[in-house]
């Protein structure tokens, strides 16, 4: 049996999403602008949070998504100062809990059909950011390295997690907001829902960031356009609305 699609029918029940999504995207600016900055040691002091019950987690600080490499972004670059400077204020505070994930890949990752060749072992492009690596409390950082965009995923993550259960509130940093950043924060979230654990995840907006190619480059190279603003906007509202704390930035 052959079914015949009406061409017209089609083409009116594709909705117009620039039109149909202005005051929605009104709103999100709005939202955005009014993001609150935490005070760190109000909240811990509200929420009766210990130093130890604090880790930081940063997702991709390397050098090939900061400064070198086919996907190296002076958008992710701008998140590492930031980044650095929670790493330093938690250390401040007695945080002795830092997981870095880093890509890690193969050398003919599966992945890099999706986003091309990028963090392959071995090279510069999968070392930390050096500033992170010569913050002079780095000895206590634990590395996790990983062949996908998912932390957790044939990784240590998930140990690394079991062997801290006094922890209750993870600050993460990283890139890219739509994809590694955005899988990291919902895979603590989403882990604890599903044991009734209540947990803080915070977002400081200012330390995460996505990257940015045009609909005309995008067309001359054969890749997905990705407009970085949006998908950073969007998908920090969806970190919001699957209950991750979303703040401007962090004191």
């Amino acid at each position: 049996m052959t079914t015949t699609i009406d061409a017209e029918r089609t083409e009116t029940s594709v909705p117009d999403l620039a039109a149909g999504s202005k005051l929605f995207l009104q709103w999100l600016d709005g939202w955005l602008d009014a993001l609150p900055t935490l005070r760190l040691v109000a909240f811990m002091r509200e929420n009766d949070i210990k130093s130890e019950n604090v880790a930081i987690i940063s997702a991709d600080l390397i050098v090939g998504f900061c400064y070198k490499g086919n996907l190296a972004s002076p958008r992710i670059a701008g998140v590492v100062e930031p980044s650095v400077q929670v790493f330093s204020l938690a250390h401040d505070m007695g945080v002795t809990n830092f997981a870095l994930l880093q890509e890690y890949h193969t050398h003919d990752a599966v992945e890099f059909e999706q986003f091309g060749p990028h963090g392959i072992r071995g090279t510069e492009e999968a070392e930390m950011v050096e500033s992170l690596a010569s913050l002079p409390f780095s000895h206590l950082f634990d590395v996790i390295r990983k062949n996908s965009l998912h932390p957790a995923l044939h990784t240590d993550m998930d140990r690394w997690l079991q062997l801290r259960p006094e922890v209750n509130t993870f600050i993460t940093v990283g890139d890219c907001t739509d994809l590694c950043l955005y899988q990291l924060a919902m895979h603590l979230k989403l882990g604890a829902n599903a044991i009734d654990r209540r947990i803080h995840v915070i977002v400081p907006a200012n330390c995460v960031q996505t990257y940015d190619l045009p609909l005309e480059t995008a067309q001359k190279i054969g890749a997905m356009p990705h407009d970085g603003d949006l998908m950073h906007a969007v998908f920090l509202y969806q970190l919001a609305l699957n209950g991750m704390l979303v703040v401007k930035g962090i004191q």
